[in-house]
């Protein structure tokens, strides 16, 4: 049976769901298991790009090294607000790291857990290891948009922001075959997270929820 990417879903406060103007209902503590999408593919180096709010060089970021025939879509332009860009470029190394952690088989790899704390790395931990105990990984192309940030006087932050899995399929590790889904309105995922900056000045995701079939992200 074919099964869609697993999706993260993890416990958010209702003040988030009300600053973000949403209503996320039917998520699960779990995911979906079944495919992670992990194939032998060559891996490549990826130096993550410094966010607005630490570009000083002092913080020791992970560097990445993604599987050659993954790639990202980030389609949000810049706010010109320097906190409100630091948390998109943090949360785009975020979404990265865990991809990482799955394509290692490294369900507490250090690169997720530098931009996760929290209920948001509990729930990433399980999430990769779903794809390690299939032995899966992901591959094709995610698509990020429509995020809308806040960012308030305590340097805590709010994040809602959609995904575009049709051209994302699960790999196995063992066959080094592609499962290849039909496009469906579960390949449309709406995330909403909660981050804060850390004393690297790095935005940190505390918690995150997330809702497949998301009609808002179909728009």
């Amino acid at each position: 049976m074919e099964l869609k990417l697993q999706q993260r879903t993890l416990t958010a406060t209702a003040a988030l769901f009300a600053a973000a103007t949403l209503t996320l209902t039917g998520c699960s503590s779990g995911e979906e298991k079944g495919d992670g999408k992990i194939a032998g593919a060559e891996e490549k180096s990826s130096e993550p790009s410094p966010s607005p709010s630490s570009q000083s060089g002092s913080v020791s970021r992970p560097k990445f090294k993604l599987p050659s025939d993954l790639s990202y879509n980030f389609d949000w332009a810049k706010t010109g607000n320097q906190d409100k860009d630091a948390v998109l470029a943090d949360t785009e190394q975020m979404i990265k790291a865990v991809d990482m952690a799955i394509a290692e088989q490294n369900p507490t790899h250090e690169a997720y857990l530098f931009y996760t704390e929290g209920t948001a790395a509990a729930g990433s931990q399980e999430f990769i290891q779903s794809f390690v105990d299939n032995k899966n990984r992901i591959t094709g192309t995610k698509r990020f948009y429509n995020a809308r940030a806040e960012v308030k006087k305590d340097k805590t932050a709010s994040l809602v922001y959609c995904e575009d899995q049709r051209k994302a399929y699960n790999k196995s590790l063992k066959t080094g075959k592609t499962s290849v889904t039909k496009p469906s309105k579960d390949d449309f995922v709406i995330y909403a997270s909660r981050l804060r900056a850390n004393d690297q000045g790095v935005w940190v995701t505390e918690e995150l929820t997330s809702q497949r079939g998301s009609s808002e992200c179909q728009a």
